[in-house]
């Protein structure tokens, strides 16, 4: 089979408009389709329907394939077993491995300068996984227009726009260009592609030139009862949930995103979560270190809080990198010190999801994509009673959503073509996951995070920062706390904003 039809097989978003009823041998064949695999039921109602609603969900099912959607759902719910116990797992290799808060100050600042020069020559993209609303936070919204509280209440989006405006401008004075495009792909799901691009238009895209902005919708899959069965939102709709994280893959195919690269010349990509407020987006020494390797895949960790932390961990696995979660290994090995560095946990590498990737790696994504497994996730999803048509709101998980995992890939790659750059967390890394009034990854804490490394920098430029509350530094003033010479034998009182005009 052709590699991007079975990628389409994996389900994306159906076209939008206003479908035509289908003939009645369209239909039959549909009908015939799904019902050889066992799902002719979400076709319950149809007949009960007005014209635009048949043309609408044939169009929908059109989009699937059911005997497709059946082996994915039998994989994903029952996996091969393994035993975690025979897995030899150890730290990644020296050789694929940096630190920031170990490396010299020549070696950062090579990767630096080397990063800053790809940027420079329009080799650099970046990729935004945004696909989230900001429910846990209150919000229907997608997640990147959040508000954690800063004095200056940019959102999320406002300031990963601002670093990308930053950092064009660093690197265009590095390589003498009057300018530098970092393109920006924002990959949203189907409930935030229309607010996110309303948001980008109304803030005429913080700046940025809207040519080298791409919006485009991660897949779908159906969500399925648990003996396999698609389940029905409505009866003229079938239930569908992102496809996780790992969709990102075969969306860079299908959206043209990929295509889009190509044309540019693009190199390099870095990917990310909207969610993470210190995110250091295109980070130069991370694309530096990266493309100095010549891997095709690199990621970003946070050294592990402690040895019960519970947070997936970049390793090798069996002679091949991969994230391990935290409840697939024993507590000795969670608690094992690194023989060359007392004190320091030996698998300390926590993965936050932020990842290099070679676009020589990305163009291979039609011959692997469809062999990444797929997860379960048990949820609440409402849904039709087939029997009496009635809408059903479960008070329990009553279904399961199908996700693919972006790290599933790093197997398929040998330790040579994989690094790792540990970064301090301080600086890299705090994301919005929780309600206000938790106390961990919530808006409180994230707005505590972004002005307490403001606080730094200013500190550290020479500035006396007087009172409580910490200093926002606007990121078009400085990107990560370089050019803030000016700042050296000044007062500030906290809580304060630092702004270009």
């Amino acid at each position: 089979m052709d590699k991007v039809k079975e990628l389409l097989d994996l389900g994306s978003k159906p076209p939008s408009g206003a479908p035509a009823e289908p003939s009645p041998e369209a239909l039959a064949e549909l009908r015939e389709r799904y019902a050889r695999a066992g799902q002719d039921h979400v076709l319950t109602f149809y007949d009960s329907l007005g014209s635009d609603e048949k043309g609408a969900l044939f169009e929908e099912l059109s989009w699937f394939d059911p005997a497709h959607i059946n082996d994915i759902a039998t994989r994903a719910l029952s996996p091969p077993k393994t035993e975690h116990a025979s897995d030899t797992l150890e730290p990644l290799p020296d050789s694929a491995t940096a630190s920031i808060l170990d490396s010299s100050t020549d070696d950062i600042s090579r990767w630096y300068g080397s990063g800053l020069d790809l940027i420079g020559q329009d080799k650099v993209a970046v990729v935004l996984m945004a696909g989230g609303q900001g429910t846990r936070l209150g919000s229907s919204a997608p997640k990147g227009c959040y508000d954690v509280g800063l004095p200056s209440h940019k959102s999320l989006f406002q300031i990963q726009a601002e670093r990308i405006r930053k950092l064009q401008e660093l690197a265009a004075h590095k390589v003498g260009r009057g300018s530098a495009v970092l393109p920006w792909y924002v990959m949203t799901s189907g409930p935030t592609r229309g607010p996110t691009q309303q948001f980008f238009r109304e803030n005429k895209f913080f700046g940025l030139d809207s040519a080298n902005i791409k919006i485009f919708d991660q897949g779908v899959l159906p969500c399925i009862s648990s003996d396999g069965k698609m389940l029905l939102e409505g009866k003229g709709k079938v239930a569908v949930a992102p496809d996780g994280n790992g969709g990102i893959y075969q969306a860079l195919i299908l959206s043209g995103v990929l295509d889009d690269m190509r044309k540019r010349g693009i190199q390099h990509i870095h990917a990310y979560c909207v969610d993470n407020c210190l995110v250091k987006v295109a980070d130069p020494v991370f694309i530096g270190f990266s493309a100095s390797l010549d891997v095709d895949i690199a990621t970003k960790v946070v050294r592990k809080r402690n040895a019960t932390e519970s947070v997936g961990l970049i390793l090798s696995k069996n002679g091949k990198p991969d994230v391990v979660e935290y409840s697939e290994i024993d507590r000795a090995t969670a608690e094992a010190e690194d023989p060359k560095h007392a004190g320091v946990l030996k698998f300390r590498a926590a993965n936050i999801v932020n990842h290099y990737y070679s676009f020589r790696f990305l163009e291979s994504i039609p011959q692997w994509a469809h062999k990444l497994p797929h997860h379960v996730a048990h949820k609440k999803i409402p849904t039709i009673d087939l029997a009496s048509g009635q809408a059903v709101k479960p008070e329990s998980p009553n279904g399961i959503k199908l996700e693919q995992f972006v790290f599933d890939v790093f197997p398929m790659l040998s330790l040579d073509k994989f690094a790792c750059m540990e970064v301090r967390r301080e600086d890299e890394f705090s994301p919005l996951k929780n309600a206000r009034g938790k106390g961990e990854d919530d808006p409180d804490t994230s707005k505590r995070d972004v002005m307490a490394q403001g606080q730094r920098w200013a500190q550290e430029a020479g500035a006396t920062v007087v009172g409580e509350g910490g200093v926002e530094v606007s990121p078009l003033i400085s990107y990560g706390g370089e050019g803030l010479e000016k700042l050296k034998g000044t007062s500030i009182t906290a809580p304060a904003v630092l702004e270009r005009d």
